[in-house]
């Protein structure tokens, strides 16, 4: 497969919104660009004693709409140009999903897997030690993300309140519900998702309950995808994969059942009565809904050809190249964007962040009913320009993101 710089693709997806509301070069050219980015190194004591060095980011992407808001990643292979492209689409996405906030990201290169409990916290307080002057609450928000977790940002959250000097629960979100998260968090990017493939299938005239689901990625939010998407509309999850592989029954899985699976031996491979299958094959089954769930670039001009899903529901950042973007659209593929399909994380951050500030915490059956009629309207919203404009839904999405950033800017008197 091709190999392509991450910020690159999310550039040239603004330049073809740039594009089509005729922005000035100028104004394009200011939104091509983080606002700020912050590079830092981490020297951790590690529990054999020696000092270990860690490489650290934060890129605060655009903040007209608000204070900025993105998840911390900790992955071996985390690059600057990752945190970029991720805080551009944390940009974009809060614009779609109309919440005040603007888009950050950060992340530090590690291996979280071959770290001790002890190791992980002390290089968590560091990470804020190096920013807790650039993060707050009125200023820029982290949260979870991949290899992060509520307790790594207890941590966060409990070191930035002691260099402040009072209890500081807005500063990060996703956090354990004992000090300050919200109910309805752990499985908010998932159920977004799916009232985005509901609202899909609503006007592709597609019965859910008779459809077919192949779920690529089996993380936090490809298990609840899978297991949410059968309770809730009753359909068939015939193909779930991870890292390490895929499975296949045409007569449908347990999604529950794989999870356990998953915890027992580190894998969904070997799950019984299942044929084994590669995470590129998953990408080309003959499915109702396909939703990938993992890394960005894994639907590209080599492989679109060979992808047969009617509904594509990007829950994964970035999964689909640009080149592959025009040839589905040319093959009418129904693409759910990630800055909408994925938007619900943010969402009910946003939520958890309001309740914060306020110190009045929802039930879980409000957070469920805020964000199904958040993500609703996104979607409505996104459709119809789709409709009106006869572009593509990820432009159409674009274009509504980008129009609002730039209003906002031009409000203010930036530009």
């Amino acid at each position: 497969m091709e190999k392509k710089n991450i910020f690159e693709v999310a550039c040239q997806q603004l330049d073809l919104a740039a594009k089509e509301l005729k922005l000035e070069q100028e104004v394009h050219c200011l939104l091509r660009q983080p606002m700020r980015e912050l590079h830092f190194i981490l020297p951790i004591r590690m529990d054999n004693g020696k000092v270990k060095t860690f490489q650290g980011f934060r890129v605060q992407y655009n903040d007209a709409r608000g204070p900025t808001k993105g998840g911390i990643r900790f992955h071996p292979e985390e690059t600057i140009d990752t945190v970029r492209a991720l805080a551009a689409w944390m940009t974009w996405k809060c614009a779609v999903a109309n919440i005040p906030y603007g888009g950050a990201k950060g992340g530090v290169i590690c291996n979280p897997k071959e770290m001790s409990k002890g190791e992980l916290e002390r290089l968590s307080r560091a990470y804020v030690d190096k920013l807790y002057l650039t993060i707050g609450s009125e200023k820029d928000i982290p949260a979870p993300d991949v290899y992060t977790n509520p307790q790594i940002m207890a941590w966060m959250m409990d070191e930035y309140s002691k260099l402040r000097g009072y209890n500081s629960p807005g500063v990060i979100t996703g956090k354990p519900l004992s000090i300050g998260g919200s109910l309805g968090r752990e499985d908010a990017t998932a159920r977004g998702a799916l009232f985005t493939v509901r609202e899909a299938a609503k006007y592709l005239k597609l019965d859910l309950a008779q459809a077919t689901v192949a779920i690529q990625g089996y993380g936090n939010a490809g298990s609840f995808m899978a297991t949410l998407t059968k309770k809730l509309f009753g359909s068939k999850i015939v193909a779930i994969s991870d890292s390490k592989g895929g499975i296949y029954n045409s007569e449908g899985l347990d999604p529950d059942a794989v999870v356990k699976h998953k915890k027992k031996t580190g894998s969904v491979i070997d799950f019984p009565a299942t044929k084994k299958i590669s995470n590129k094959e998953i990408l080309e089954l003959k499915v109702d809904v396909l939703c990938p769930c993992a890394l960005e670039n894994v639907i590209t001009k080599e492989n679109v050809k060979n992808v047969r899903a009617k509904i594509i529901a990007e829950v994964a950042n970035g999964p689909t190249t640009p080149e592959a973007d025009k040839i589905l659209f040319q093959k009418k593929t129904f693409i759910i964007p990630d800055i909408l399909c994925n938007s619900g994380g943010v969402v009910v951050s946003y939520f958890e962040w309001v309740q914060n500030n306020s110190g009045y915490y929802w039930k879980e059956k409000e957070v469920c009913e805020k964000l199904d009629e958040n993500i609703t309207n996104a979607f409505e919203s996104v459709l119809n320009v789709s409709i009106v404009r006869k572009i593509d839904l990820r432009l159409a999405a674009y274009v509504i993101a980008v129009n609002r950033v730039v209003e906002a800017m031009e409000t203010r008197g930036w530009i």
